[in-house]
């Protein structure tokens, strides 16, 4: 459905330093590191499928977090919602939500809400039934 996300980060590096390890968890790795030009991305390859980028802003205005705006990474399974969370605790985020069934979406959404270093709301989700 969507080609990409790209969100604005005020530290390039501490931004990659934090998705590294939440990305990984998920089996997706950084297929962009371009740190002269502001730009870091990730995908499952680099040509195909959804992309999430982190970028500096080089306008001069400060990069921030949307109010209201999360962003939801799919999961196979819930450990993996499990790790993503884990990772992003470890890696400096703050925690919006621990991993957990919210049947109020439907009876399999299993997910876990972060904030990440600047602000930006994330989620890890898996829509599968355990087992």
């Amino acid at each position: 459905m969507l080609s990409h996300v790209t969100i604005g980060v005020a530290d390039l590096g501490r931004a990659k330093a934090f998705y590294d390890r939440v990305i990984a968890t998920l089996g997706i790795g950084c297929v962009v590191d371009e740190p002269e030009h502001g730009l870091v991305g990730y995908a499952e390859t680099p040509t195909s499928g959804p992309q999430f980028y982190l970028i500096r802003p080089i306008d001069g205005r400060p990069a921030g977090a949307g109010n209201g705006q999360t962003f939801a990474f799919l999961a196979q399974d819930r450990a993996t919602v499990d790790r993503f969370h884990a990772e992003g605790l470890a890696a400096g985020g703050r925690d919006e939500g621990a991993p957990g069934l919210r049947p109020h979406y439907h009876p399999n959404y299993y997910g876990a809400y972060l904030r990440d270093p600047d602000g930006h709301k994330i989620a890890c989700v898996c829509h599968r039934s355990e087992g």
